[in-house]
């Protein structure tokens, strides 16, 4: 093992973890199986990681978290999965992160994630980077989180949904259907604006952010159906980048997408 590692006595580290320097591990902490922790991160007390399982760089990881952990799901007859995690994350107490299911299935989180306490991960989740998932957020299996996506406290996205760009996910909401990127979702997929607040912080331009506020007002306000929304802002607005991603997003999704009690007349 590296140099200027740091172990709690009552610590049980593995045989086949591999800890890079300045790694910092709290007291009754397991980590058991084929584990890369990578230089700087710090482990609280009471965690259990299991791998195979690589961690990044200069990640702080809260107690009583769980990584690694075997699916919930009844398909899962013990194949060689695994979780990769990234650099710079934040992952509070009582998070659980699972592995994969399918043989060689990998749960994976970015970079610069923000995981707030009693959050869950489900297997084979793909999270991107500088999210933020607030206390007790759960992500059931296969789901995907996009860049800068935020779920609030106590949201619940359902299996193989997902999350885009710099949406936000309102408290105690449940999504069963794909949020496009930049959009506001409320309740049970339900809309209920743009993320304007959260692109501006994030560097947008007014002429961008207006184009998102226009380019809703047409998908989910006049009433008309996905394709026809869609190509008269192609049509109008086809050209700015913000837009493209929008509607590159509806195209491709499998689940259909949130809608509003009043418009989007064909939402799936």
């Amino acid at each position: 093992m590296s140099t200027n590692i740091y172990i709690h006595p009552t610590a049980i580290i593995g045989k086949e973890v591999e800890l890079e320097a300045e790694v910092r591990i709290g007291p009754y902490t397991i980590i058991e199986g084929p584990v890369t922790i990578g230089r700087g991160t710090v482990i609280g007390p009471h965690c259990h990681i299991l791998g195979p399982c690589v961690i990044g760089r200069n990640n702080l990881i809260g107690s009583n978290v769980v990584i690694g952990g075997k699916p919930q799901d009844h398909k899962y007859r013990g194949e060689r999965t695994s979780v990769e995690i990234g650099d710079d994350n934040v992952i509070r107490e009582n998070v659980t992160i699972h592995r994969g299911t399918a043989q060689r299935g990998v749960t994976r989180v970015g970079h610069r994630n923000f995981l707030m306490v009693g959050c869950h991960v489900a297997h084979d989740c793909q999270v991107g980077n500088d999210c933020t998932l607030a206390n007790n957020a759960l992500l059931a299996g296969h789901c995907i989180l996009e860049d800068q996506a935020y779920l609030s406290g106590n949201s619940a996205v359902h299996q193989y949904c997902r999350v885009g760009r710099l949406s936000l996910i309102s408290g105690c909401s449940a999504v069963s259907k794909d949020v496009p990127p930049f959009i506001i979702q409320q309740g049970h997929n339900q809309v209920r604006g743009i993320n304007a607040i959260g692109m501006r912080r994030a560097g947008f331009t007014a002429e961008q952010i207006d184009a998102i506020r226009w380019l809703y007002h047409v998908m989910y306000l006049q009433k008309l159906s996905v394709p026809t929304a869609l190509a008269r802002i192609e049509a109008e607005l086809g050209h700015v980048d913000v837009v493209q991603e929008f509607v590159r997003f509806v195209r491709s999704s499998k689940r259909g997408i949130c809608g509003t009690r009043a418009g989007l007349a064909d939402a799936a």
